[in-house]
């Protein structure tokens, strides 16, 4: 190996610092997309819909039943924002005086576009 070759191989000062600081940054990056973890979300689920007229929802009352176009039985829709994100099963939770949950049947793809 010659000298020009060498000196073109070996690292600077400079360089070494460049490269210490982006693995420092990186190192903090990591830190920081790991933090995001961290951070609630509100997640709605969506049992139905219902397409009343407008002259029946002004005269929607207290004990008013509203008819959804799904069934008991039906899934439900987990959204994140207005992005759909899973579907499943509405059971209510052992031990927990009656509150609902949601047990998974489907997981979007959210690698997906749209």
């Amino acid at each position: 190996m010659s000298d020009e070759t060498a000196e073109a191989a070996a690292p600077t000062e400079e360089r070494a610092a460049e490269i210490a600081a982006a693995e420092k940054l990186a190192g903090a990056a990591k830190g920081r997309d790991r933090a995001i973890f961290g951070v609630p979300i509100e997640v709605t689920v969506s049992v139905g819909k219902a397409h009343p007229m407008i002259s029946e929802i002004v005269s929607l009352r207290r004990d008013s039943v509203l008819p959804l176009e799904s069934r008991v039985d039906d899934p439900v829709e987990i959204y994140v924002g207005s992005k759909l994100i899973a579907r499943g099963e509405l059971q209510e939770l052992e031990d927990e005086g009656g509150r609902l949950g949601v047990r998974l049947t489907e997981i979007m793809d959210l690698n997906a576009g749209g």
